[in-house]
């Protein structure tokens, strides 16, 4: 009977490391897979409408995807982003134009509120509030009143300058030069302030119409004001 052979050292020692080589290629390869696995869980692709109206897919984005606009979609299907397309150089200065108006408009927008604000913090009843109106018109009044006396001097100037040249005419004797540029000049005077006029009464007919709008809002803005809140 031939005797057992009982393992060596060597022997055993060689088992070991196979058995441990084993392991390690197997866990290397399970994270591998794993690693795989999430990187395609988390892939994104693209898709957009083309110049003929078809739907295009890809994993990366190209010339066209930029061109029509995209939308990103994620591993389940879903659109997590859609991005516009390039706009050409005329739809770049329509947008700019088109921003710029909705800035102005916001910012005309804060500054009404803002000056909505001051004027009920500075009038807290109506009554203050159409002492103030009536002071301004007042005010314009004044400056009308000024300018009518000073239109009746300036008036009265060139008459007395008209009245000379026509005694000078009656006399049979030519006006002399001065007196006629005096005229001109003061025709111009007298032109000048009978505009200053219209125009200040103008600005008084158009500070009535403003006058009766702002009163409206005021009523309108102490009406929410005095609302009992929710």
């Amino acid at each position: 009977m031939t005797p057992a052979i009982l393992p060596g050292k060597g022997e055993s020692m060689h088992k070991f490391v196979s058995i441990f080589a084993a392991a390690t290629l197997l866990a290397s390869a399970s994270a591998y897979a794993q690693k795989s696995g999430t990187a395609n869980a988390n892939a994104y692709h693209y898709k957009w409408i083309d110049g003929h109206g078809q739907m295009q897919f890809t994993d990366s984005l190209n010339a066209d995807a930029m061109k029509y606009g995209y939308d990103v979609v994620n591993a389940q299907g879903l659109v997590i982003q859609h991005v516009t397309r390039q706009l050409t150089p005329e739809e770049r200065v329509a947008a700019n134009k088109l921003a710029a108006e909705q800035a102005a408009q916001q910012q005309a927008a804060r500054e009404r509120a803002n000056t909505e604000a001051q004027m009920l913090s500075a009038y807290p009843d109506e009554e203050s509030f159409k002492i103030s109106q009536q002071q301004a018109l007042e005010a314009i009044d004044q400056q009308i009143h000024t300018i009518q006396g000073n239109l009746r001097t300036q008036e009265k100037a060139l008459t007395d300058l008209l009245a000379r040249a026509a005694d000078i005419e009656r006399a049979k004797g030519p006006v002399p030069k001065f007196l006629t540029d005096s005229i001109g000049k003061q025709r111009n005077v007298v032109t000048g302030q009978r505009n200053a006029l219209e125009r200040q009464q103008a600005e008084r007919a158009q500070t009535v119409q403003a006058q009766a709008t702002q009163l409206v809002r005021y009523r309108q803005l102490k009406a929410a004001q005095e609302q009992p809140s929710q």
